[in-house]
């Protein structure tokens, strides 16, 4: 198992630092090697130094890193005497330089260290290396012009889809169902026909099944509206996981099933519940369903366990 791997680009920023962590490592073989003191990440600084004198802000911005990093780095390499920390005529610039030994360390990993790692990257990427880091400098500029957060709420995926009833699907109507009844009551017998034939009991004799399937979750919820009659529909088998709860699927697959009910020109629109499910029965209510004695009547008889009866009013949310 590689969780990295497996989760593809959502992980790509850690796999980057997995990957950087592993060739910093052999990197740092090779550096001590060649006689150097130093650390992987101090190779950057040297060779920005290399070029020219700079401050601590100039060089964290030529290796890409925060200047509380770079200050760091730099004390370090103050007391290897590869580098000097020189303050300004101001008295708040200062301006780090290579020492000569610090020259020297250059001449020695621009001879005994620069080589063997770029060699040794490109056999591993073979003659993949130039559209590796073309592909890896893009990335780089895509992400000095927007931020990775920002390109993902501008993008904003659906969290949430409906999926149509399938053969395939059936599965999850009986399992998410038998979930939260098992959990608050009984299965009954009327419970156990639908769930265990959907197609023959609900979709076969004009009825409709919904899903709600989640942004890497799967399908987390399911609901059906029933034909009862000629024009009379009951919405029932709602359920969600319990896997899912905060991301509002209740909401989102109520008001999918809703204006289904209304296309197919359900009247009335009903449904039974228990008040145990009282967080059910305000979602009910937020829709614009209303407590109806008629419907209890009516319908109210076909489960054990109904004690409230519901009709869907349009216009009463």
């Amino acid at each position: 198992m590689d969780i990295l791997r497996d989760y593809g680009a959502v992980f790509l920023g850690s796999r980057l630092k997995r990957l950087g962590d592993r060739m910093q490592a052999g990197a740092a073989k090779v550096i001590t090697d060649a006689g150097l003191p130093v650390q992987p990440s101090h190779m950057p600084l040297l060779a920005a130094l290399d070029k020219q004198p700079m401050s601590i802000g100039q060089l964290a911005q030529a290796v890409g890193v925060s200047q509380p990093g770079v200050t760091r780095a730099v004390g370090q390499l103050v007391e290897l005497g590869l580098v000097l920390s020189k303050t300004g005529g101001d008295q708040r610039l200062r301006t780090i330089s290579l020492t000569p030994a610090g020259e020297a360390a250059m001449a020695r990993a621009r001879l005994k260290v620069f080589p063997q790692v770029g060699a040794a990257v490109g056999t591993l990427l073979h003659d993949r290396l130039d559209s590796f880091m073309a592909q890896l400098a893009e990335l780089e500029t895509a992400l000095d012009a927007t931020p990775i957060d920002v390109v993902a709420a501008q993008s904003n995926p659906p969290l949430l889809t409906i999926r149509e009833y399938s053969d395939d699907l059936a599965p999850y109507f009986h399992d998410i169902n038998a979930e939260w009844i098992n959990d608050m009551f009984q299965l009954e017998a009327t419970d156990r026909e639908v769930l265990e034939h959907p197609r023959a009991r609900i979709v076969d004799r004009g009825g409709v099944i919904l899903f709600v399937e989640a942004k890497g979750l799967g399908i987390v919820g399911t609901c059906a509206l029933q034909k009862t009659a000629e024009q009379s529909f009951e919405l029932t088998k709602m359920g969600v996981r319990a896997t899912a709860r905060g991301l509002k699927v209740g909401e989102f697959l109520l008001r999918a099933m809703i204006e289904r009910a209304m296309q197919i020109g359900a009247e009335p629109l009903y449904l039974l519940t228990n008040t145990k499910c009282a967080a059910g029965i305000h979602l009910y209510e937020k829709a614009g369903f209303q407590h109806d004695a008629d419907i209890m009547v009516r319908y109210g008889a076909r489960y054990a366990r109904c004690n409230v009866a519901m009709r869907y009013l349009p216009g009463a949310a």
